[in-house]
């Protein structure tokens, strides 16, 4: 018995909860989605022929992933 990793609680095996690993990688996955967004989209070039909904909302995720 160990204790995992990412959670900090006591794992049955010598290796980390299966769910906290699986959860990690998504989380991380996320955030690399997140930072890859403007650049995919190209922001600066695209900006006006875009939505005001849509840049609204392509702006709230730039600054999520800000800060």
């Amino acid at each position: 018995m160990k204790l995992c990793k990412i959670c900090h609680k006591i794992s049955a095996t010598d290796q980390d909860h299966l769910d906290c690993v699986q959860r990690r990688n998504i989380e991380l996955g996320d955030e690399d989605f997140k930072n890859k967004i403007p650049e995919k989209l190209n922001l600066s070039k695209y900006d006006q022929d875009l939505g005001v909904e849509v840049r609204a909302i392509l702006e709230h995720l730039s600054k999520y992933k800000d800060s």
